[in-house]
């Protein structure tokens, strides 16, 4: 195919790796912009902050499975 991804034995797994890092990286810039601030309510703080958190978990495991499979 290219250079990059010839490195790869699937040509998939620069995309969960970049896939998986970019929902890591939103997750924090999420939470960088301190939500509870521009936020009318407490709660809709606290749900925005439970969903950054819970990308940035899903985005670790996608780049943690796409660059740990063994096809």
């Amino acid at each position: 195919m290219n250079a990059f991804t010839d490195g790869f034995e699937d040509p998939l797994k620069p995309l969960g790796i970049a896939g998986g890092s970019f929902l890591v990286l939103v997750a924090a810039g999420t939470i960088i912009g301190a939500p509870w601030t521009t936020q009318a309510t407490t709660g809709g703080a606290v749900l925005q902050i439970i969903g950054s958190v819970l990308m940035a978990v899903l985005g670790v495991a996608l780049a943690y499975v796409s660059w740990n499979s063994d096809e």
